[in-house]
């Protein structure tokens, strides 16, 4: 679909190499997130110079930043509009910046997606390799997506990575909801009552998550075991002061740094590697995840059970299906006196700084593919190609086309 003479807004737009441009300075949309228990905004008051000087302006919609401690006098007074409606911003936008939008918030993204029109943009995280069919209603609408998700993991777009700062914050947060709910401290204490023994902590998946949880965990004194199914992994767990048990599994590392899924007959060999540990475990924290997959199962019910009473299993994978098969969403689930806490969005739970987060990473992908307040995006750049999902009415990500591909083939 070419957007040659199709008006957008009050901006005329034109096709320049298949790319949307605006002939008026873009605007920015920052709208209020609809994600349940979301209190994070894309972008804080803190970020809207950098777009400014780029000549960029900014609307947001009354209240977006309020939840994470951003008022809208704050907005104003860095040169960004706030308007009232929803709708308002939407319209006025050629730019929507979220944190979650299509299939990361598929409850209520039917209205963003409705709203949208040919040449508008979208930057955020969007769930693509899960839920492929709400990018080709992106498509259908005309409008350009960007999915935060599909960053490549390469040192150029380390600043823009919005999983891994928000991964960083969950594992933080982690250890704190464990060390808030457990039956035992974390130290080890000496005092005049005995002494107290420390807490046995067991992380599996020494990801970016992992690794914070264990940095976390040692900082409050407990001692920290870790797994992981990629052997790289090993000297950054013992490089923080944790025991690394190797499971004797091979590696299983994939692309970009994640662990790719494996096998039925490879995850039962785990948990039977896992068990032991975990019956030895206060508290268990799991963090292993596979793009575009669900989570694989780590922990039975049969595990839990081996657990002490009053132990704890927290699930920060619990979104993609949960890495313990008593795992729900949202959810606190007691087993024989042990609690599963089912983690979503658990980054959105501490706003204030994983809003500031998101916001730097956000503003930096954007900027680089702008150019004197218009679009000056390269579509050979691999940041480019990696997280470019639809334009032109089409679905141009290979992975996810493919993926809407498969199932209209199964349909």
């Amino acid at each position: 679909m070419s957007t040659d003479g199709v008006t957008a807004g009050d901006h005329e737009t034109y096709s320049l190499t298949g790319v949307t441009a605006t002939a008026k300075p873009l605007v920015v949309g920052v709208l209020r997130e609809t994600f349940r228990r979301e209190h994070r905004v894309a972008l804080v008051p803190a970020s809207i110079a950098a777009l400014k000087k780029a000549k960029l302006q900014v609307v947001v919609q009354a209240g977006a930043g309020t939840s994470a401690g951003f008022v809208d006098t704050a907005y104003l007074a860095v040169g960004a509009e706030v308007l009232a409606h929803r709708e308002e911003v939407c319209s006025r936008a050629d730019i929507l910046l979220q944190v979650r939008t299509a299939g990361a918030n598929a409850d209520a993204a039917e209205a963003d997606i409705a709203a949208l029109r040919p040449g508008q943009a979208v930057i955020s995280l969007c769930d693509p390799l899960s839920r492929p069919e709400f990018m080709r209603r992106v498509a259908e609408r005309g409008a350009l997506a960007f999915s935060l998700e599909l960053l490549p993991r390469i040192t150029r777009a380390q600043s823009m990575d919005v999983l891994s700062s928000q991964a960083s914050i969950a594992g933080y947060k982690a250890v704190l909801l464990a060390a808030e709910r457990s039956v035992k401290m974390f130290p080890m204490m000496m005092t005049a009552a005995g002494t107290i023994t420390a807490a046995r902590v067991f992380v599996i998946g020494a990801g970016v998550a992992g690794l914070q949880a264990i940095a976390t965990a040692r900082r409050l004194g407990a001692v920290v075991k870790a797994t992981d199914v990629r052997s790289v992994a090993k000297d950054d767990v013992q490089s923080l002061g944790a025991k690394f048990i190797d499971m004797g599994l091979g590696d299983a590392a994939g692309g970009g740094g994640y662990a790719k899924g494996m096998d039925a007959d490879f995850y039962q060999r785990q948990q039977a590697a896992l068990s032991p540990v975990i019956a030895d475990s206060d508290i268990v924290i799991t963090t292993a995840a596979v793009p575009g997959r669900k989570a694989p199962r780590l922990v039975s019910a049969e595990m839990v059970r081996s657990m002490s009473p009053g132990s704890l299993v927290i699930d920060l994978a619990a979104e993609q299906g949960g890495n313990c098969e008593l795992t729900r969403p949202w959810e606190t689930v007691v087993e024989n006196c042990v609690s599963i806490i089912g983690c979503v969005n658990l980054s959105a739970s501490v706003p204030f700084h994983a809003s500031q987060m998101f916001s730097r990473n956000a503003t930096t992908f954007l900027l680089s593919l702008i150019n004197d307040g218009h679009w000056a995006i390269n579509r050979e750049d691999e940041i480019v190609l990696g997280t470019l999902v639809t334009i032109d009415g089409q679905v141009v990500h290979p992975k996810v086309h493919e993926l809407l591909a498969s199932d209209a083939g199964e349909r």
